[in-house]
């Protein structure tokens, strides 16, 4: 008796490799997950992002620090006597305070103003304790302030424990936009004009505080043990 044949069996299909760079295997390609955004990467979005400030490149986890320069100067004063000159200031003049400093934001270039505008008000051969940064200097950059529930920034620093422990906060947030720039303290103010804070005037307040201050410490008694 003959035996029925078997199946005939395919051939295997030979496997493919696709050659590196090729569209198949790029199509196969997993992409890496993406990195979590971290504290300091959304600070530094925020401040580039919302205010179109720039921030230095440190690496990720690092502190924001804040380019001073392009898009505005800064006043550093001791808090007690920067508390005097807010009255001076514009409702959305920004200003940050940190280690019983404050810092005022001014327009861009009025660093350079202020030892001329000092001597002017006669208050440029004594020693005040106040200081400028400007073009190539850097700040710490604030935290920026917590939203509302409709998304909206209020007016208060992050909270008071941050300045405790000596990081940066702001007294008085910036708006978001360009029209910042419109509440700095500038030289072109002097006698009213256009709607920025006379930086004259901050200046003569801040002074005067500043001898008061060292007034005050150079006539307290000395301590006895």
């Amino acid at each position: 008796m003959v035996g029925t044949p078997p199946p005939a069996t395919a051939p295997a299909a030979a496997a493919v490799t696709a050659p590196a760079g090729s569209p198949i295997a790029a199509a196969t390609t997993v992409p890496l997950p993406r990195r979590p955004l971290d504290a300091s990467d959304q600070v530094r979005r925020w401040y580039e992002n919302e205010l179109g400030w720039p921030t230095v490149p440190d690496g990720p986890g690092a502190p924001v620090r804040l380019f001073v320069g392009p898009r505005f100067d800064v006043l550093d004063v001791p808090a007690e006597a920067g508390r005097a000159a807010l009255r001076h200031l514009a409702p959305g003049s920004p200003v940050a305070v940190q280690d019983g400093r404050m810092r005022l934001l001014l327009a861009a270039g009025s660093a350079e103003e202020v030892p001329g505008v000092l001597d002017w008000l006669e208050w440029g051969s004594l020693r005040l304790g106040l200081r400028t940064l400007s073009e190539g200097d850097v700040m710490d950059a604030p935290a920026p302030p917590e939203p509302d529930p409709a998304g909206h920034r209020p007016p208060l620093p992050r909270g008071a424990a941050d300045a405790a422990q000596g990081a940066a906060v702001w007294l008085r947030p910036p708006g978001t936009g360009c029209e910042v720039e419109a509440s700095l303290p500038t030289l072109s103010a002097l006698g009213g004009g256009g709607g920025a804070p006379d930086l004259v005037r901050v200046l003569d307040t801040v002074a005067t505080q500043c001898h008061r201050l060292r007034l005050r410490v150079c006539t307290q008694p000395p301590a006895f043990s």
